[in-house]
């Protein structure tokens, strides 16, 4: 990973060190359990359940360093710079979609907390850059694999 940015919301934040240290603790006990327990079943050359215990250990190594980076390179939005006049990171919006007539509310984060099923979208994707910068009642063009999608900025919320 490069020295990136990585912009969170505190809620954001405070997962990314949760995740963490479930990583450290209960995580990296469970695999050396796991790795013990296949050491006793004896050849190493034919031992299946050594080879997924070590390869489960280097997962999780790799992911306590990725997340370490990002904790590194955090930039914590905070909510009291977050106003409702453009659209930023943290903020709530409204949009009408023109082509299908719908409205649909994003979130605007950064690229770790993306979370589609909760309509959290990155301010890096088409749409989520194309609504930064945007003000209430603008229409926004975002460039999508199927043509250009049109979309009216209906409310911004904290």
């Amino acid at each position: 990973m490069d020295d990136k940015e990585v912009i969170l919301t505190k809620e954001g934040y405070e997962k990314l060190e949760k995740e963490l240290n479930y990583r450290k603790t209960e995580k990296r006990a469970e695999v050396a359990d796991r790795i013990k327990v296949a050491l006793g079943f004896g050849d190493l050359s034919e031992n299946s359940e050594y080879d997924e215990a070590k390869t489960a250990q280097a997962e999780n190594e790799s992911k306590i360093a990725e997340l370490e980076e990002q904790i590194r390179h955090a930039k914590i939005i905070d909510e009291k710079d977050i106003d409702t006049e453009t659209v930023q990171v943290g903020n709530r919006v409204k949009v009408l979609d023109m082509e299908f007539d719908e409205k649909v509310e994003y979130t605007i984060v950064g690229s770790t907390e993306v979370n589609l099923a909760e309509n959290k979208i990155s301010n890096e994707s088409p749409l989520g850059a194309a609504l930064l910068g945007a003000k209430k009642n603008e229409i926004v063009e975002v460039n999508a694999p199927g043509g250009v999608m049109k979309y009216k900025i209906l409310s911004i919320k904290k």
